[in-house]
């Protein structure tokens, strides 16, 4: 036991002189770490543990990366070894062919000539090597380094272009742009009014103004015009507008493309993609787009100032809530710039001039906005009670002028008095030839000719047939008479020689009967036909804006250019500078009375300031007309006072009025104002010796020639006491005032001719020719175009375009008659074969080499400014858009000429440009006018094929079109 706890102890010994010496070799390691650490320290310094630290962290990150990159390219080489261990060697010759092929160089060869003109290749090579750069480059190098793909599509787009200038330099545009442009454009347009018209017969509003019944409208109504096509699929459906023009580009590449390029189907696909859709699919998207059609149309007037009162009508004429908004947001803008600025002295008078413009806009809009969303819109056409206040025109003025014969032609017809007004107009017909023949016949006596005999002969031929035709009993219809002056009449014509005055006694009674029955004139006053008359003739005044919302209350004022009053009124109230040696203004008017003639004469006081510092007082005295001739020379002088000063309007009717010359004073006293401003005499400083010729007291001498005054009275025939009736007998073709040589074949049945195409005019008579069975209205314009004009291009583009825009067919065709000889008459006397080659010159100069050039460069920096491809440009923002729509409107109607609207009617001039415009403005639609285009210039491109039945094909998959050949088909069964 004693020797087990020895040993016990001697062990637990052991083991503290072991712990004792493991604790004193830790602490020696500690110390001497401790040590060493101190003496680093010392001797480096204390930064030096943050060196070390660096230098270890470099030596293994360096170690890291030699290790990976060895590993790595000693893996690629191993796994290269493998690779090639498992393939067959390569044949000698197979590498033998690949180095012969590396070694070959091909020469490069482009032919840079395109159209053979210097002028184009140009530019052209540009826009290839810069669509090349943009369209495939960008990507094909993506794909691959080799050259020869990029060389021969150049070479193919060249070779394509090549055989398009080709067969363009044999095509004669001159047809194309004179005929088939102005034909597509003009049947356009038919179909987009009668796809109106159908509108307009639906009861439902919410029909009348929703665009899908438009489009449906618009194509219903081109299958029954077409017959064999309707673009309404391609038009209205995005995926098959797109196989639509692939199908097209194909047969394209297949007329342009070399054989060999057009069978290989990679090329022929890669290329129709492109044409399709990287050039046709983007261009028609942009020429569809109707706010770009309205910048284009605005550019296309840059020359044509802002017309105030074009502007004025179209606010209160238009039927969008959203144009009048943008406008009135742009107006409190420019308000609120006015307001902030800061100015004294005159300027604050051109500032308050400016701002009352703008709060009488800005008025006009939000009235016209609060009529549109209450639909309490009024309709100045159906304002019966107003009828008290309309200007009121003699039967005797209504008879001479087109425009007011037209609704008392078919206010007659309703009446049943037509047979009184036929009469009256063909006596006045046979009245103007018998007196040119008569005297005629008396330059032929003095002359020794013997025609007395056949010329009496046949002027009571032709009184014959005027009794014959309508008072006789056999007449239908025949006019209610006195029967005494009708036996008077008969007694006279059956003993004595006839003389133009043979009739005047009847005519007289039928004047009186028209005059004070009250189924006649007296009615017609009451009637709506005359409320549109005076709409026509621009004195149907607008509804005061100061009355209330609800249409009550509405006045008319008295002077067509009363929207321009303000401006003119604002501007009458700035003060002169002293500066200024002339001063003048309108003191008096009076109304004289010269040889049966009565005008306004207009007092104008003028002060003139001499070098010396006295003051000359005088009076001088103008009539309007001197006014108007002295406003003529001046704008002609200087073109640009013609933006600038506007001469109060003429007005027809009670003209003598004393409010009426009240409120011309007014007006021309503005004018005067205006003309006599001094910053006006600074601009033009020639203006002045004018001004000085005007107001001198002595006889005004008129500078501008008889002719402008006589085309003044020629295009409105209300100006002057001249008959129109008698001017149209004269100048209407194989009539008997073309002379005797035809007067011998024509007089006989002078009469009863001049009857029937009236009769003819009016009740739409059927002619004594076949006619067709097809229906004029659903068929091209071209179709009926009259074989006597067809070799006269300004006439018949101006009949086609007045027929469709103003839609005269469908009216009177007494006017429409008149108008085609009043433009006949116009060509003829200002040389029609010059204008016909004026014409032909400017196609020949739009198609010149140089000219096309000058297209394709303006295309280049259009779109590649200074070599780079332009950024599609951002959706502009809606305000923006609808200002741009009204400042179309305004810029379309403002170029209409006052003598326009005196030929066709005021108010018949504003709906046509209207409906042109309105036509702009629905994409669809101006789609499928772009795809007509295309189709008439692919026809004349390439003549030889079969374009037409190609595009019958292309457009087949309208279901529209196949039920409408269902329809044809069960009726030809039946």
């Amino acid at each position: 036991m004693l020797a087990e706890a020895a040993g016990v102890s001697d062990g637990m010994g052991g083991r503290r002189i072991s712990g004792s010496r493991r604790n004193q070799a830790g602490l020696s390691v500690w110390g001497w770490g401790g040590l060493g650490v101190v003496l680093f320290l010392i001797t480096f310094g204390p930064f030096a543990i943050f060196y070390l630290t660096f230098y270890i962290f470099c030596f293994v990150g360096g170690g890291f990366a030699v290790t990976l990159l060895f590993g790595k390219t000693s893996s690629e080489k191993h796994l290269e070894k493998c690779e090639h261990s498992y393939l067959p060697a390569t044949p000698t010759g197979i590498l033998k062919t690949l180095e012969e092929m590396k070694l070959e160089v091909k020469p490069i060869k482009i032919d840079r000539r395109v159209t053979g003109s210097n002028f184009i290749d140009e530019p052209l090579q540009q826009v290839i090597q810069f669509a090349l750069r943009d369209y495939i480059q960008y990507w094909y190098y993506t794909l691959s380094d080799d050259e020869s793909f990029l060389l021969e599509i150049r070479q193919t787009v060249q070779y394509a272009l090549v055989q398009f200038s080709t067969r363009s330099k044999e095509v004669d545009w001159q047809p194309y742009f004179t005929t088939r442009l102005v034909d597509d454009f003009a049947t356009h347009l038919r179909v987009f009014r009668k796809a109106q018209e159908r509108l307009g017969e639906k009861e439902d509003p919410k029909q009348r103004d929703a665009p899908e019944e438009l489009l449906e409208s618009f194509f219903e109504a081109e299958v029954e015009m077409e017959r064999k096509i309707c673009r309404d699929v391609v038009c209205t459906a995005p995926k098959e507008e797109e196989g639509f023009l692939r199908d097209l580009c194909e047969v394209l590449l297949y007329l342009l493309l070399p054989p060999g390029d057009f069978h290989n189907k990679n090329m022929r696909y890669f290329l129709r993609e492109i044409l399709a859709r990287g050039v046709l699919l983007p261009l028609i998207n942009q020429l569809s787009d109707p706010d770009y059609i309205n910048q284009f149309v605005i550019w296309m007037i840059r020359d044509s100032s802002a017309n105030y009162e074009a502007f004025m009508t179209i606010l209160k004429l238009t039927d969008r809530p959203a144009e009048l908004e943008a406008v009135k947001d742009k107006v409190m803008e420019e308000l609120q710039y006015l307001r902030s600025l800061d100015t004294a002295g005159d300027d604050i008078n051109v500032i308050k001039n400016q701002i009352n413009s703008l709060l009488f806009v800005k008025k006009v809009c939000e009235t016209r906005i609060q009529r549109l969303q209450s639909g309490k819109e009024v309709d100045a056409l159906k304002l019966a009670a107003n009828f008290g206040k309309l200007c009121i025109i003699p039967l005797e003025h209504i008879l001479v002028h087109n425009i007011a014969l037209q609704f008392f032609m078919d206010y007659m017809q309703q009446m049943g008095g037509q047979a009184d007004l036929f009469f009256w107009l063909t006596v006045e017909g046979y009245r103007v030839t018998a007196q040119q023949q008569l005297e005629v016949l008396q330059g032929w006596q003095k002359d020794g000719k013997k025609q007395s005999t056949q010329t009496k002969g046949l002027l009571k031929a032709a009184a014959l047939g005027v009794y014959d035709q309508y008072l006789s009993e056999k007449a239908s219809p025949r006019v209610q008479i006195d029967q005494a002056l009708v036996e008077k009449l008969s007694e006279k014509l059956s003993k004595e020689d006839p003389t133009p005055e043979i009739f005047d006694d009847i005519q007289r009674k039928v004047y009186d009967m028209m005059l004070r029955d009250e189924r006649f004139y007296p009615s017609f006053r009451q009637h709506p036909l005359y409320v549109r008359m005076l709409a026509e003739l621009d004195m149907l005044k607008e509804p005061s804006f100061r009355g209330s919302d609800d249409g009550e209350g509405e006045s008319f004022n008295g002077s067509p250019t009363g929207s321009i009053n303000l401006s003119l009124d604002d501007l009458s109230n700035t003060s002169s500078e002293e500066s200024m040696q002339l001063h003048a203004f309108i003191s008096d008017t009076g109304v004289c009375n010269d040889h049966g003639k009565t005008y306004a004469l207009y007092a104008i006081t003028v002060f003139r300031k001499n070098p010396d510092g006295s003051e000359d007082c005088w009076k001088t005295y103008r009539r309007y007309s001197d006014f108007h001739d002295f406003h003529m020379r001046i704008t002609e002088q200087f073109g640009n006072l013609s933006t600038i000063l506007k001469l109060p309007g003429k007005k027809t009717f009670n003209n003598m009025d004393r409010d009426f010359l009240e409120k011309r004073k007014k007006d021309l006293n503005a004018y005067l104002q205006l003309l006599l401003n001094p910053e006006m005499v600074k601009a033009c400083p020639t203006l002045t010796n004018y001004i000085n010729d005007f107001l001198e007291n002595k006889a005004y001498s008129k500078g501008k020639g008889d002719f402008a005054r006589k085309m003044d009275t020629f295009v409105n025939p209300l100006r002057s006491s001249m008959r129109n009736v008698s001017n149209a007998v004269k100048s209407l073709p194989d009539s008997l005032a073309e002379g005797m040589t035809k007067m011998s074949d024509n007089m006989g049945r002078m009469s009863e001719r001049l009857g029937q195409d009236i009769k003819q005019s009016i009740f739409k008579v059927p002619p004594l020719i076949a006619k067709s069975d097809i229906d004029p209205e659903h068929c091209r314009i071209s179709a009926q175009l009259d074989d006597n004009v067809d070799d006269n291009i300004p006439l018949r583009v101006m009949l086609l375009l007045m027929d469709e825009v103003f839609d005269l067919k469908e009216r009177n065709q007494w006017l429409r008659r008149n108008i085609k000889n009043l433009l006949q008459q116009l060509i003829r006397a200002t040389y029609g074969d010059t204008i016909n080659r004026k014409i032909v010159d400017h196609v020949d100069f739009m198609t010149a080499p140089e000219q096309v050039a000058d297209y394709v460069k303006r295309f280049r920096d259009s779109f590649w400014p200074n070599g780079i491809l332009a950024e599609t440009p951002p959706r502009r923002d809606k305000n923006i858009r609808m200002r741009t729509r009204v400042a179309a409107k305004t810029s379309l109607l403002g170029i209409m000429p006052d003598e326009l609207k005196h030929i066709i009617g005021a108010d018949t001039t504003r709906k046509g440009i209207l409906r042109v415009f309105d036509m702009f403005q629905h994409q669809q639609l101006n789609r499928r006018l772009v795809y007509v285009f295309l189709e008439g210039f692919l026809e004349t491109m390439f003549p030889q094929y079969k374009f037409p039945e190609l595009f019958v094909k292309l457009y087949s998959r309208s279901e529209r079109m196949h039920r409408y050949s269902q329809k044809l088909r069960s009726t030809q069964k039946r």
